[in-house]
């Protein structure tokens, strides 16, 4: 195939607020011979992109093609023989014209060429809508549902915020799992949405008081997990609500990364506390194949049902108004941005 010279990208060439996203061109990418080639048709965006885009997390150099998740058709074959052989690559059945999500940096982009192992193979049952609206936060709530926190049924679980894209998927499987779901959000439409969801017990927490109303729903004795993505202004409260011997998974920093603290601080309840990344579940070519085939199973049987805010232009103002509506938190579900049909 021939493909073109240039391509369209939205990066960062210093850190900031959403101002500091411009769309650019940039040359074609370099196609390595490991490398799958992607045309990009639908761009997820997180709340990690906002974190890279704000410094948070450090880019390694400006300019900075943001990003960490997409959909798109594969377009271009590894070409080296080891990779062709390898019996990781053949289980993963890639095919040109074949419909692909991707996990790496860099996705706000026409085009990628990257590492076969970091893609995951699409059923044709998926849309590329979906595909790109459902991995990042799917295998999230996946893998940290097996495996930070294996939910089981009878389990409080307390969700910090309910409505967005990781909480309503969050919401779903622990449902599916037989837990009774307690989730925070902030409006009376979002609280609607969360119900009609699968929670049990919604907490508006600009009304309510979060702690007391989870101790009422338990009795006193608290959740037996916390899957926490505001971070710093729950934080403090997580230890009140969570109960002894219970599990703290800090998903997120939603408000502001969570301030240093002293482990004793652990010891009044025995809490468990986790910081994990799905990167960290996903490691290896078999994690990912396991990760991706529990994922699209899930989506096609209608465990996970992720919800689509709405989807953005590929332009600037479409990008920053992207970033400006997640931060606001004004959404409920999943933000996208369309690249290309």
């Amino acid at each position: 195939m021939n493909f073109p010279p240039k391509i369209q990208a939205i990066s960062i060439a210093k850190t900031g607020g959403p101002e500091v996203l411009e769309r650019v061109e940039l040359p074609f990418p370099i196609i390595q011979p490991g490398h799958l080639v992607i045309k990009v048709h639908y761009i997820g965006v997180n709340f990690i992109d906002i974190y890279y885009r704000e410094g948070v997390y450090a880019a390694d150099k400006f300019p900075f093609v943001i990003g960490k998740e997409a959909s798109g058709t594969v377009v271009g074959l590894p070409t080296d023989p080891a990779v062709l052989n390898d019996p990781d690559y053949q289980k993963r059945g890639y095919r040109e014209g074949g419909l692909v999500s991707v996990e790496i940096m860099g996705t706000y982009a026409e085009y990628l060429s990257i590492p076969w192992k970091t893609v995951y193979s699409a059923p044709d049952s998926i849309s590329p809508l979906i595909a790109a609206a459902s991995l990042i936060q799917g295998v999230t709530t996946i893998s940290f549902m097996e495996e930070a926190y294996n939910v089981q049924k009878g389990d409080f679980i307390l969700i910090h915020t309910v409505a967005g894209g990781l909480g309503t998927l969050m919401c779903q499987l622990a449902k599916s799992r037989g837990a009774i779901v307690i989730g925070t959000t902030s409006t009376k439409e979002k609280g609607e949405y969360a119900k009609k969801n699968g929670a049990d017990h919604v907490i508006l927490y600009k009304e309510e008081d979060t702690v007391a109303r989870v101790l009422e729903i338990t009795n006193g004795e608290g959740v037996h997990a916390i899957f926490d993505g505001v971070g710093k202004d729950t934080f403090e409260s997580d230890f009140r609500m969570i109960r002894r011997k219970g599990t703290l998974v800090s998903v997120g920093n939603a408000s502001g990364p969570v301030p240093p603290f002293p482990p004793l601080k652990l010891t009044e309840k025995n809490v468990k506390l986790l910081r994990p990344a799905m990167a960290g579940y996903t490691n290896t070519a078999s994690e990912v194949l396991y990760y991706g085939n529990a994922l699209f199973t899930l989506l096609s049987n209608k465990t996970l049902k992720p919800r689509i805010h709405k989807e953005y232009p590929f332009t600037t103002e479409g990008v920053r108004d992207a970033h400006n509506d997640l931060t606001s938190g004004k959404t409920i579900g999943k933000v996208v941005i369309k690249v290309s049909d």
